[in-house]
């Protein structure tokens, strides 16, 4: 039998979607902060085995919309609900769920799940779940694949939606801007992330080496300064941790140059929003 199907990973900012798809697919498909609303867009992470594949959709944290960026997110959140075999809504356990988002949860009409995350962490809060899980240990994941299993369509024979080879659907350019953010994200002050993006310039791949140009985007001049840091700093910081990423990725020599741009208000203009991707 062979089993196979979407799988959306719902919640508030940091309930832990990212760092379950990673765990589960065993790539780092997704980035990971601290910050909230990290993530902006639907990405999809396979998880492959010889009796299934799981399309997990890692999807922007529930939140109230304040921009145009907002309720670009949002609708990802939406869509993402929309066609999926299964929802599973991530909780923090170290937080007890308002009654907002309960009832958020009971106006989710497919078929669904409520997994309690990061039980690794002490002081854990009293709340109803199907599951309890740790993407940090890894605790319980294996029954939590069995669990979405019963949900999936099913084959006699192996029925794979992406090549067993594929880990995302996302390409090498997108990846490494995301960790650009990533790295951006988890060196900047609390106030300046949310207008935050990154847009790759120039990716020329070479035989031996890779050439790549990337724009850091933020809104206000004050926040240009903090982002390159004392003397260049922070950005040559962010610079050598993306560049050995990069080179672990495409296991070529890479040149990578960062620029920080300013565009003020640009998570209110939708073209620039639909041209980074989210």
């Amino acid at each position: 039998m062979f089993y196979s199907g979407y799988v959306a990973l719902i919640g508030k900012p940091n309930a832990g979607k990212s760092s379950l798809v990673n765990a589960l697919v065993g790539e780092k498909v997704a980035i990971i902060s601290r910050k909230p609303q990290t993530t902006r867009d639907n990405i999809l992470g396979m998880y492959n085995r010889e009796d299934c594949q799981i399309i997990f959709v890692d999807t922007p944290g529930v939140h109230h919309s304040k921009n145009n960026l907002d309720k670009s997110m949002m609708k990802n959140v939406r869509s993402a609900i929309a066609g999926v075999d299964l929802v599973l809504y991530l909780i923090d356990g170290t937080l007890i769920p308002d009654e907002e988002e309960l009832d958020y949860i009971n106006h989710i009409s497919c078929d669904k799940m409520v997994v309690r995350t990061k039980i690794d962490i002490k002081n854990q809060k009293p709340f109803d779940s199907d599951l309890n899980i740790s993407s940090k240990t890894g605790e319980n994941l294996d029954i939590l694949i069995e669990k979405i299993k019963k949900h999936l369509t099913v084959t006699d024979k192996p029925f794979y939606i992406y090549p067993p080879d594929y880990y995302t659907d996302r390409s090498v350019k997108y990846i490494i801007a995301e960790e650009i953010r990533e790295n951006a994200l988890n060196n900047l002050e609390r106030e300046i992330p949310h207008g935050v993006a990154v847009e790759i310039i120039k990716f020329d791949e070479r035989d031996e080496i890779v050439y790549i140009d990337a724009d850091i985007i933020c809104e206000q001049d004050s926040h240009k300064g903090i982002i390159i840091g004392k003397g260049g700093s922070l950005l040559k910081k962010i610079g050598m941790n993306v560049r050995k990423f990069a080179e672990a990725l495409l296991e070529k020599k890479v040149m990578l140059k960062l620029f920080v741009k300013v565009e003020k208000d640009w998570r209110n203009k939708p073209q620039k929003i639909k041209n980074l991707g989210y």
